[in-house]
């Protein structure tokens, strides 16, 4: 649901259920990564466990998040979200594949900008064709798959583990969008009004086959993350 990206909505929203893998996408500076921070805070206040947001430390420290307006998270929230730095897609095969390994599984991982940890260089480098890059992400989506997948089944009735990752595209939707579709159980879109606010919806996947009907209009001012309105 769009409202996740958003303070005051997670107690009035049901249950999180989607267990799966999520992606935010949209231009450069929409305010992907205060969405995901906001989405953390959620996340971490209502499940009462970690949360683990995975992030370029360069990219962070010269963007940082803005929180919602009017939002003061308590000190307990923000200690349950665990910022851990990577550089490079290595860095989130080397995170993932030792996933099953943990004693207590976060109730969320957060990768912003996910794609950008993907140098077309080293893809080809690594796997010499002309689509090198394409087969890393796919290569790493079904890692993060498999070891979300091996997560819930552990935590059982307990609660649950998903995956929201964010990607930049340029025009109506993801560059990437065709490897999505095959990993990913929502898809987010975000786009400008031309007035200086952003919409953001889900748009149908095969494993949903529906279109999420609610969408959030919002906007970035005096460095905080505004919620217009939800609309149908």
């Amino acid at each position: 649901m769009a409202e996740r990206f958003f303070s005051g909505t997670s107690t009035a929203a049901p249950p999180f259920d989607d267990a799966g893998i999520l992606l935010l996408s949209g231009p450069p500076r929409c305010g992907k990564t205060s969405l995901l921070f906001q989405f953390a805070i959620n996340r971490a206040a209502e499940s009462g466990r970690h949360v683990v947001f995975i992030c370029s430390k360069g990219r962070l420290e010269n963007s940082p998040p803005f929180l919602s307006q009017g939002v003061e998270p308590s000190l307990n929230v923000l200690q349950r979200i665990q910022i851990k730095y990577i550089e490079d897609d290595e860095g989130i095969r080397k995170y993932f594949a030792a996933f099953h390994l943990l004693d207590d599984f976060p109730a969320a991982v957060i990768v912003d900008d996910f794609t950008g940890f993907f140098s077309e260089r080293i893809c080809q480098l690594r796997y010499g064709n002309t689509r090198a890059r394409d087969l890393a992400l796919v290569r790493i989506l079904a890692l993060c798959q498999n070891a979300i997948s091996h997560a819930n089944a552990k935590l059982g009735t307990i609660g649950s583990c998903n995956l929201l990752l964010s990607d930049v595209h340029q025009g109506d939707n993801p560059r990437s969008l065709f490897i999505y579709k095959r990993w990913i159980g929502s898809i987010y879109t975000i786009q400008g009004d031309g007035l200086g606010s952003y919409v953001l919806k889900n748009i149908s996947t095969p494993q949903t086959g529906t279109k999420e009907a609610r969408a959030a209009k919002y906007s970035i001012a005096l460095q905080y993350l505004i919620l217009e309105e939800i609309k149908e």
